[in-house]
């Protein structure tokens, strides 16, 4: 964990020459957070026990004991990349958040050094007065630096700014660093989605 001087931490909208290498930052974090969510997924015993049911049946049908073992597997990972991976900002970060009225942050230390981002954007008609926040990520580098919190932050006086109310968030059941920084922040759980009964991604709110 690095000591950094607060006053040369910056943040600010992300700049258009920036837009690759924030999104190589935002890969980064999700694929550290993707293999885990996997692994946790694939672990549970609902899962282990239908994949069994699976694997016993296809030894019927192929000659492999092998394909029959790892062919279920590879199909279940698979799907859950492409499940998770499916996101209309990823492909276009620039041009996703700077319409409407979204908003991305980066977070820039001594002036040139992209160590962070932050994500802003409505949530769907219906729900009122509230924003989403998307897209925390901090570097490896600066990660339990302070970093994280600053942006949170940040994202928060934005979103009142705007005259949101709340704001809502969700993040993976195995990101436990960044779910302890969004309690600590005052967030609470709301809900969450499940796959199999076991919860994937948690919800958390905050009333500003």
């Amino acid at each position: 964990m690095p000591m950094l001087d607060p006053s040369q931490l910056v943040i600010r909208e992300m700049q258009e020459d920036e837009e690759q290498m924030v999104l190589e930052l935002l890969k980064d974090g999700f694929k550290d957070t993707e293999n885990r969510l996997i692994l946790y997924v694939l672990t549970r015993p609902l899962a282990l026990l239908l994949l069994a049911v699976v694997s016993s049946g296809l030894r019927f049908l192929l000659n492999s004991f092998v394909a029959a073992l790892l062919g279920p597997v590879l199909l279940t990972i698979l799907a859950l990349k492409l499940l998770l991976r499916r996101s209309p900002d990823l492909g276009c970060l620039g041009a996703y958040y700077r319409s409407g009225q979204r908003g991305l942050w980066v977070a820039v230390y001594d002036g040139d050094d992209v160590c962070g981002c932050v994500a802003l954007q409505p949530c769907p008609q219906g729900v009122t007065r509230t924003a989403e926040l998307r897209r925390l990520a901090v570097s490896r580098w600066y990660r339990r630096s302070g970093v994280g919190r600053r942006l949170l932050a940040f994202l928060e006086a934005q979103a009142r700014a705007q005259g949101y109310e709340r704001v809502v968030l969700y993040a993976a059941v195995v990101t436990k660093a960044a779910i302890g920084l969004f309690e600590s922040s005052g967030y609470r759980p709301t809900g969450g989605h499940s796959w199999l009964g076991y919860t994937i991604l948690q919800e958390f709110s905050k009333e500003l």
